[in-house]
Formats: structure tokens, sequence, C-alpha cells
């Protein structure tokens, strides 16, 4: 069972059990379990000081850092309901997440990769506060009373529309069901947890910085996922845990080969990917002294984590399975081969969707995934394609109909499909297949330069097919088998 069901009730109780152990670790700013609770207090009082009451969204538009967690927890602390915003977005995307969300307030970090996200924010119409400023020190120590009923965040994420939509989780939601997974994981009191997987991805936020607090590991934020750095921050913190994309663990191997670090404290591997060749599983179990490497599948619509391998597996299970469901998490196979999830880790909806809810779970509480797999009889998942045509790019998750829907902004662009194709670094890019508009000389070049402004760097197609026309199947729709033939 849980030790709280909510999220500042549980950074309270991390700093009863771990007291002056290090929480929080980066750079130079280092933050005890008990430093955090007290850290935690002083920003929820400048947040209520601005008006943050309960129920209220903030939107959080940073990079991990300490200044991160302490924002999230001490918004949470004020009642409030806290809004990650992809630090990959532009202008226009965010602008979107932040005016759709209801967000009464914006909490970002002025100037990161070099993006004006001051000003975008203001530019939504809410008040912004600097991250970096002494804000989160500045307010007297204050507690809203909070249950685990209450939402407490709502993660944007797309559909197969290409419309983003909000989803709404409540605090139990947020802290059960990693309760199970830190046991099953072996995530234990002591552990320095590098997270490289953002604060605005579900995985980075909850299996990163809400499993710590359940386990009383160290959480060490990376702000930007560089292979020297990583590899650096590695070996001066003695990291114990370090969870990513397949192409880390490339890296890993590599610096591994030329034993110029000092890799021996990695102890813990949680690998994200939908297919991660057999070989790697082994040579990561072979060449690095991993003690436990898992895969897992989840999704923001249940709260991030549904089923995981589990230690004792084979290579073979563990690279093409995602092996068995978790606690309270109902998995089963409908006729079209669609993967349903029932269980308390479920979402409570879509923001402000009441439509597209319906849509996604229906009336005997079953969330239609979207993705297609199989169970076998042991009861292990296996993730065979995705419904909505998702793909990852270096670990970030890209919706076909999104960068769909950027590119038919294009005036010389008629139609657009978009696939993810494989690639030996980042695993997917995308690939645009267009019919240009009547007498439109558009170039592969020039979209590509033009989209590179308006959407996310890894979202921008990386290569671009013209035709004539777009194949379309029985039901009129795009046959995407056919262009990925």
């Amino acid at each position: 069972m849980p030790l709280t069901d909510t999220v500042p009730d549980l950074v309270r109780s991390a700093a009863d059990r771990f007291g002056d152990d290090e929480a929080v670790i980066d750079g130079p700013a280092r933050i005890t379990f008990s430093g955090l609770a007290e850290r935690m207090e002083a920003a929820a009082g400048a947040f209520r000081s601005l008006g943050i009451r309960g129920g209220d969204r903030v939107a959080l538009w940073a990079p991990n850092s300490a200044a991160w967690i302490v924002a999230a927890y001490g918004i949470l602390n004020a009642g409030g309901v806290i809004v990650p915003v992809n630090t990959r977005y532009k202008a226009a995307e965010a602008t979107d997440v932040i005016t759709r969300s209801g967000a009464k307030l914006a909490a970002v970090q002025p100037g990161f990769l070099g993006a004006d996200y001051e000003g975008i924010a203001r530019s939504a119409g809410v008040p912004v506060v600097d991250l970096t400023s002494g804000f989160l020190d500045s307010g007297s120590p204050y507690r809203a009373p909070v249950k685990g009923t209450d939402p407490s965040d709502i993660f944007f994420t797309s559909g197969t529309t290409g419309r983003s939509k909000g989803v709404v989780m409540s605090h139990a939601a947020c802290v059960r069901p990693w309760v199970e997974w830190c046991a099953l994981t072996g995530l234990t009191r002591g552990d320095r947890y590098l997270v490289v997987n953002p604060f605005f991805h579900v995985f980075g936020y909850k299996a990163g910085c809400v499993a710590s607090l359940i386990a009383g590991a160290a959480v060490l934020p990376v702000p930007v996922y560089e292979a020297d750095a990583v590899l650096n921050l590695v070996e001066k913190e003695q990291v114990t845990v370090l969870p990513g994309p397949p192409a880390l663990y490339h890296s890993l191997l590599t610096a591994a080969a030329s034993g110029e670090k000092d890799l021996s404290s990695l102890r813990l591997a949680v690998i994200g990917a939908a297919d991660i060749p057999v070989e790697l599983i082994r040579r990561i179990r072979r060449d690095l002294p991993f003690q436990a490497v898992l895969t897992g599948y989840g999704l923001t619509e249940a709260g991030g984590t549904v089923t995981l391998n589990r230690r004792e597996d084979s290579a073979a299970d563990i690279a093409t399975t995602a092996g068995l469901p978790c606690e309270g998490a109902e998995v089963r196979i409908d006729g079209d081969g669609e993967v349903l999830v029932r269980g308390y880790r479920v979402m409570d909806g879509y923001l402000d969707d009441p439509a597209a809810t319906a849509e996604a779970i229906d009336p005997d509480g079953w969330l239609h995934t979207g993705d297609l797999g199989t169970l076998d009889a042991g009861q292990r998942l296996r993730i065979t394609g995705r419904k909505k045509d998702l793909f990852f790019v270096g670990g970030f998750n890209v919706f076909p109909g999104e960068v769909e829907g950027f590119l038919l902004e294009h005036p010389a662009v008629a139609q657009a499909a978009v696939l993810g194709v494989p690639d030996d670094r980042l695993g997917s890019v995308a690939r645009a297949f267009l019919v240009r508009a009547p007498r439109a000389g558009l170039t592969p070049e020039e979209l590509i330069a033009w989209c590179r402004p308006r959407m996310a760097g890894y979202k921008v197609p990386r290569s671009v097919v013209f035709l004539p026309e777009l194949p379309l199947n029985a039901a009129g729709k795009v046959d995407k088998a056919r262009l990925a033939g």
C-alpha cells in the first residue's frame, strides 16, 4: 500500500523517513529530504502569495532541475495542479497548452535553449514567475489541505487527430503505482538516480521524482542529454540508477569499451523503447555493471506504468515483451488487437473534453490505449504496433497527426502524411510524404527549414518525399502501410 495518497504528504513522509539523506543533487545545489520538505512549504507560501488556491493550474515550463522539483511540490502543496510544458515546444505549441489548460500562472526558466519562455508565456495572457529569481524561497511556510482524490497534474499528450489532450490525474493515482514499481525495480534508499527523461514527460517526473521519494533515492536532474556530460556525472556522483532510451546505453557501451570512465557504480537500467534488439540487452548485461536491466509499457493516460519485466527475465523476454501487468492493472486485448487497461492508475479523464474521455474509457472502465499488442499464456504483453501511429525520436513521443497538421499550414502543401522511419542514432525519425499544391515549387530543403522554427526539433521531418497523390485505402483514408512499404 502507498505510504500516503498525496504528493505533498509523500514529501513530508520522505523527510521523516530519510531526514538528512540527499534528495536532489543538481550541480552545487544539494538538498536533503528534510530540506526538500522545508523548501516545498516555503514555495507553497510563495505561490499562495500570488493567488494560487485549491485546484488552480500552474504551467511549469522549465528543464529538469532542482528548481523544477521544488516548484512542482510547492504548487501541489499550495493546493494547485501542475501543468508541465515541453521545453522543446515553440511559441504556438506552448501557448496552446498554457491557454487550454486554464493556467493561472506560468513558472519558467527564462532563456533555456535560447527560447523566450517568459515572453511567450506572457503573450498567452498569464503572469510569469522566474524560477531562477529566488521566488521559490520567498514565501512563508504553508500547506493547503489536499486529498488523494484531488487533481495533481495535467500532462498534455496528442492523439490521432493531432490535437493535444490534457490528461487529468489525481494525487492517489500519481503516487500509488510507483510503490510497486520501486519494489519490482529494486530502487532503494541511497540510490543515486540520474534522470535523463524530461520532467515534462510522465515517466521522467513520476518514475524519477515521485518514485525517489518513495524509495529514498537521490535525484540528479539532467536538463539536456549530452553523452559526455552524462558519463561524467555517472563517474563523479557514482550514479547507480540510469533509465533512458537505447541510444544512452550505446554510449555507455562505447565508454565501457574505451575504459575512459568509471561506470562501476551503475546497477539498475530501465530502457524505454518499443523495439529493442535482443543483442543490445545481452551486451548491456555482459559488458556493463548493471545488476538489473528492465523494460516495460505505460502511457500518460494510465499514469505512466502498466506492465514491467521482472529482474529474473531472460534477455529475449526483456527485449521483445513489455513484461507482466503491475499490481492493480488489468490488461486485455480486444477483438481488434488493441491493448485495453483498467484499474486505479487510469486517468480521471481528458481536460474539458468529455467526448474524448468517453471515446477513450468505455462504460466498463477500460481505457482504450490505441496500441496494438498480444498477451501470451503467461500474460506477458507484447506491443506489436501503434493504432495511433505513435513513434519515438530519441525517447520523445511523436504523433504523426500533430506533425501533419503543422505541415498543412504551409501554402505549398496540399496533402501530408508522416511516418516514423528507422534511424541508427535516434531509433526513429519523421519522414513526410507530401502532395504539392498546384504550381508550387517547394523543395525538401525548403520545407524542412520552414518546419524548424515552428515545431520541436524532434518532430521536424528528416526527409521529405513528394508524390503526385497519397495512396488511399478502401475507406478513403491514407494507406500508411503502402507508404511504409
